[in-house]
């Protein structure tokens, strides 16, 4: 896909989760919730066949794979669950924005270090919003600014 595409496709995309941020918010439960369950799955089996090695290490896996398992079942069933949660994840999303944005800056290749800036001050805002309010509105229409951002960007830098 050519760079013009991608930058149309992330300014619609913008656009879309700033007009309906909570169906970001929503899309992201249940995201999140399949990820979480299938990580737990794995855990389960990787706990069952553990046992005839370590039995400690087996029965610490077996117990953490069930505890994901539950909560990617209840990301799933209840979005509420996932926003009772998402004051954590909101500064994990915000650091990782703040690292993308950094390593942007720094790395010589791909496009310009604006993103890289735009990412960092995004990924800040984010955290900041996160500490002072847990209304999913504001962070739907804080990723959708830097989706709209980063495709406006991407349409005028050079080749």
């Amino acid at each position: 896909m050519n760079k013009t595409a991608s930058a149309i496709i992330l300014i619609i995309l913008g656009l879309i989760v700033m007009a309906f941020p909570l169906l970001g918010y929503g899309t992201a439960a249940v995201i999140s919730g399949v990820i979480v369950l299938i990580v737990g799955l794995g855990l389960i089996f990787a706990g069952i066949m553990a046992m005839g090695e370590s039995a400690t290490m087996g029965i610490l896996e077996l117990i953490l794979g069930i505890i994901l398992a539950a909560l990617g079942i209840g990301f799933l069933v209840s979005p509420g669950l996932f926003a009772a949660v998402a004051g954590f994840l909101v500064w994990i999303v915000g650091l990782f924005l703040v690292i993308a944005g950094i390593i942007g800056v720094i790395s010589k290749t791909g496009g310009s270090r604006w993103n890289g800036v735009i990412a960092i001050i995004i990924g800040l805002l984010y955290m900041a919003v996160g500490s002072i309010v847990s209304d999913p509105i504001y962070f739907g229409i804080l990723i959708g600014l830097w989706l709209l951002i980063t495709g406006i960007l991407m349409l005028f830098q050079k080749e």
